[in-house]
């Protein structure tokens, strides 16, 4: 077998450089399952030999966690610290060799750099499709546009945007030139990501399918780890704090639930005089109101004879398309706060992932100003003067 060569030529090289060789297990299929500290997902992953290496993201936790990488042949378990990461070989077909690295959402060394002053502020522009728009320079040289978008994690830049806005290709001039497909795995080094004042030095950014619309790109909660970082709707502007403000007038406090690194509170729904109790992923990044789970909605018995406005067809941050029935629901209780008539999307399949999480799409969150305390995983809500605003028909 042709593979053998190489793989005792790489354990050989880091022998010589007094490295351990890298963990290596085996797989006949490119679909991967995996247990995130006691989170089954059974489509998980897809291996990519191209990508070198192929980066997971574990869930956001504050202590060690065990996470298995479950192949069609073969497993591999690590107890993964906050901040730390683990690389490991996962052979595909007895021939590929697929770079994996499993890698804490918890940042231990943040890339922001930040101002003495203990605080920045960054203006943004709310478009019409409830996008939190900013401006930002890539390498000191490439102007972007890119949207906040807590349904993310890092920074994303779409495709289109790599080839028509930045730079990044130039060590791949036949893609350039229409003359073969670009890698997007191989782009030329990012060294700095500039929004406002602040400066991000080798961030992670990766490529995705698209964005918000019009949007070049977005930024998700973990590129402010370890911060406070403020959205204020009624003065169109993010304000990245070292801490925890002390004005706080108004707000109401609860926790962040990190399930599986998605952005996550708790809420209650009332309808036809019940509640129903739920975990809701935040994203800034959608323009619709709410969003709810097919498996969550059958555990929870929740009423399918709401009427139906409409049906709707959406995609999410990775190009998915959904089609959906939009129905009124009469009430949402969030933080306290009560939110009445909210146009939500009923999903009619299984979203992706195995968590049952329904979605806060920006329709509904920026009628309220919000406090990200990013460094005790607590987030603070206060409505604001969108509060009566009607929400898009579209929705």
């Amino acid at each position: 077998m042709n593979y053998l060569p190489i793989v005792i030529a790489l354990l050989l090289v880091r022998s010589v450089c007094g490295q351990p060789p890298l963990p290596l297990i085996k797989a006949n299929s490119p679909k991967v399952a995996i247990n995130d500290g006691g989170y089954l997902d059974k489509n998980a992953w897809s291996l990519s030999p191209r990508a070198k290496p192929d980066v997971y993201i574990a869930g956001r936790a504050k202590k060690s966690k065990r996470v298995t990488f479950y192949t069609n042949i073969d497993s591999i378990s690590v107890n993964l610290k906050p901040g730390a990461s683990f690389d490991f070989i996962i052979l595909l077909n007895e021939k590929d060799s697929c770079y994996t690295r499993i890698s804490s959402s918890k940042l231990v060394d943040s890339p922001l750099k930040q101002a003495p002053n203990g605080h920045d502020t960054i203006p943004f522009i709310l478009t019409k499709d409830n996008a939190i728009h900013v401006k930002s320079i890539l390498n000191n040289r490439d102007t972007l546009n890119l949207h906040f978008d807590l349904g993310s994690i890092d920074f994303r830049l779409t495709k289109t945007a790599v080839l028509g806005k930045t730079n990044l290709l130039a060590n791949q001039p036949d893609a350039l030139a229409g003359q073969t497909k670009p890698n997007f795995n191989r782009l030329a080094t990012i060294n700095t990501l500039q929004i406002g004042r602040l400066i991000w030095h080798k961030p992670t950014v990766g490529v995705a399918n698209n964005a918000a619309h019009e949007m070049n790109g977005r930024f998700g909660w973990r590129v402010f780890d370890n911060k406070v970082v403020e959205i204020d709707y009624d003065k169109s502007r993010l304000i990245v704090h070292d801490r925890l403000p002390k004005r706080r007038a108004g707000y109401v406090k609860s926790d962040i639930k990190f399930i599986q690194s998605s952005f996550c509170v708790e809420a209650t729904i009332k309808t036809g005089g019940k509640k129903y109790v739920g975990d809701f992923l935040f994203d800034t990044g959608s323009d619709l109101a709410m969003i709810l789970d097919s498996l969550w909605m059958r555990n929870q018995g929740f009423p399918r004879n709401l009427k139906v406005i409409k049906k709707l067809t959406f995609s999410d941050g990775s190009g998915r398309k959904y089609e959906s029935s939009v129905v009124w629901v009469p009430s949402l209780s969030l933080n306290g706060f009560v939110l009445d008539i909210i146009p939500t999307s009923l999903l009619g399949y299984k979203s992706p992932g195995s968590s049952q999480m329904n979605y806060f799409g920006n329709d509904l969150l920026k009628r309220f100003n919000v406090i990200i305390d990013l460094q005790n995983d607590h987030i603070y809500l206060k409505t604001n003067g969108l509060v009566g605003v009607p929400c898009l028909k579209r929705s």
